[in-house]
């Protein structure tokens, strides 16, 4: 089982700089033990022009049996033939993944002691793997590695036998990668890849296998193309971790396109304490003028838009009034607390189909939330930045478009009331703007004369002659002359289309 990496280089950028980087000195030949054999690291050729660094791992059959007990490809218990007469010494898997984690940590890690700029720098590569196996053959070599930024990727099918070229060709292909970038970058594409395309692994897939996914994934994994087809090989189509790691990724996209960090995206959850408000019953008020305002508009079918730990979805399934019930978060944390917060596994057939959980971000359109009969946007708006405020306009009032639209935020007036909260202090360290009720009345009847809406201010909590409540609340209603504008348009279209 073999590869080799090799790089060229200038005098002052000399190739056996790529020493340094995989921490294995060229003038030396170094011997590694691993849990199924022995890895050697030697450099075929080392000067200022051109480096080569091998990498040869000798699997250790015997040992891959007894470790394995079964598991695997070639090791299950009745293919007892297959543990002792099968490819393993010879074509690279996820034994070969292994082993560069082994002896290339430092080097996959990114870190350089020696030279860290040039470990941060892009080197021209060219990456040799005489034999890979490729369920899926040379296509699918190519729509692994074709979207990863190499220059040449050369793919090269090995014929069962060249003697009987009838026979056809073998799963097995030569693979070369050419191009620039980041030696780390490289290596973990290829410890994603290699057991990908082998479609099996020599060992148990257990759930820390998601994080060592993402760890290596990360920069370039969220964005394939082919995301789930690696998801789900990787972890040895086990559903419940692919599903894992996908919401994960997910989650990293949604970061990515709004150039935040994963943390600060994913952060819905307080994880020291309960974000409902114990010591004040607000909360619980909180939902109640929601819930008598749902019913007052003769809603059934109802979004929870940044549904957090799912508070209010479980107040609105206790009435039958509301039929279907849809919470949407962009945190995977506050959903998976929701979930057991509903205790959803152990819930009945029928309440069950009244209630789904789902990831998205409300400050894109989402094709899924369109024709409901309300949306509710409890304590969000004041999470989000407000330049980000249009985007989550135009995606609830502009394209999900419900009949009615309920969204409350604190209101900062009130702040003066709370003892405990410090002046000049949010009530929640992620709050991005707390308004008065004149503000938030601006805003509010900015986005009814845009959108077609009618809206009206209903007081939440106790309401204070001087400083008003300490939650305001916005009932959005479209409008008759609009909702009759939408229905004859949607007639005529219904016409048109029979």
């Amino acid at each position: 089982m073999f590869l080799t990496i090799s790089t060229t280089g200038t005098p002052e950028r000399p190739a056996t700089d790529l020493g340094f980087l995989l921490h294995k000195h060229p003038e030396k030949a170094q011997t590694f033990s691993t849990s199924h054999g022995t890895a050697h690291v030697f450099y075929p050729e080392a000067s200022a022009e051109r480096c080569t660094a091998a990498l040869l791992l000798e699997v250790d059959s015997v040992a891959l049996v007894r470790r394995g007990k079964g598991k695997g490809r070639g090791g299950a218990p009745d293919a007892a033939l297959a543990q002792y007469v099968n490819d393993r010494p010879y074509a690279a898997s996820s034994l070969l993944s292994v082993a560069m984690s082994t002896v290339f940590k430092s080097a996959l890690g990114g870190a350089c002691r020696a030279m860290p700029e040039r470990a941060e720098q892009s080197l021209p590569l060219r990456i040799e793997v005489p034999a890979l196996p490729a369920r899926g053959g040379v296509e699918l070599v190519q729509k692994l590695f074709g979207p990863l930024g190499w220059t040449s990727v050369q793919a090269v099918a090995v014929p069962l036998d060249e003697e009987f070229p009838e026979w056809g060709d073998s799963r097995y292909v030569q693979l070369v990668l050419e191009g620039e970038m980041r030696l780390a970058d490289a290596l973990r594409q290829l410890y994603v890849l290699l057991p990908v395309l082998d479609d099996a692994k020599h060992y148990w897939v257990a759930p820390d296998e998601v994080d060592k996914l993402l760890r290596a994934g990360e920069g370039w994994l969220a964005e394939h193309p082919e995301q789930k087809l690696i998801t789900s090989r990787y972890l040895s189509r086990r559903w419940g971790l692919t599903r894992q790691a996908m919401e994960r990724l997910e989650l990293v996209r949604l970061a990515e396109s709004d150039d935040l960090d994963v943390a600060s995206v994913d952060n819905a959850v307080d994880e020291t304490k309960d974000t409902e408000e114990k010591p004040v019953p607000l909360a619980e008020q909180r939902r109640a003028a929601i819930l008598e305002a749902l019913r007052a508009a003769g809603a059934g079918r109802v979004l929870d838009l940044g549904c957090g730990q799912g508070q209010l979805v479980q107040a609105l399934l206790k009435d039958v009034a509301f039929t279907e019930i849809v919470g949407v978060d962009v945190s995977m944390r506050a959903l998976t607390i929701a979930s057991r917060r509903l205790k959803l596994d152990r819930m009945g057939e029928r309440q069950a189909s009244r209630v789904t959980l789902q990831q998205g971000s409300l400050t894109y359109t989402d094709k899924r939330l369109k024709g409901y009969d309300a949306a509710v946007l409890s304590e969000v708006i004041e999470h989000l930045d407000l330049p980000r405020l249009p985007a989550l306009e135009y995606a609830v009032f502009g394209s999900a478009r419900p009949r009615t639209v309920l969204v409350t935020t604190p209101n900062v007036e009130y702040n003066v009331r709370w003892e405990t909260l410090p002046a000049g202090h949010a009530r929640h360290g992620d709050h991005r703007f707390e308004w008065t009720r004149a503000e938030f009345r601006q805003w509010a009847e900015e986005v009814g004369q845009r959108h077609g809406y009618e809206v009206v201010f209903v007081p939440v909590g106790p309401d204070d002659p001087e400083v008003g409540p300490p939650t305001q609340m916005a009932v959005f209603t479209v409008n008759a002359a609009e909702e009759t504008k939408n229905a004859t348009h949607g007639t005529k279209k219904e016409a048109k289309a029979a």
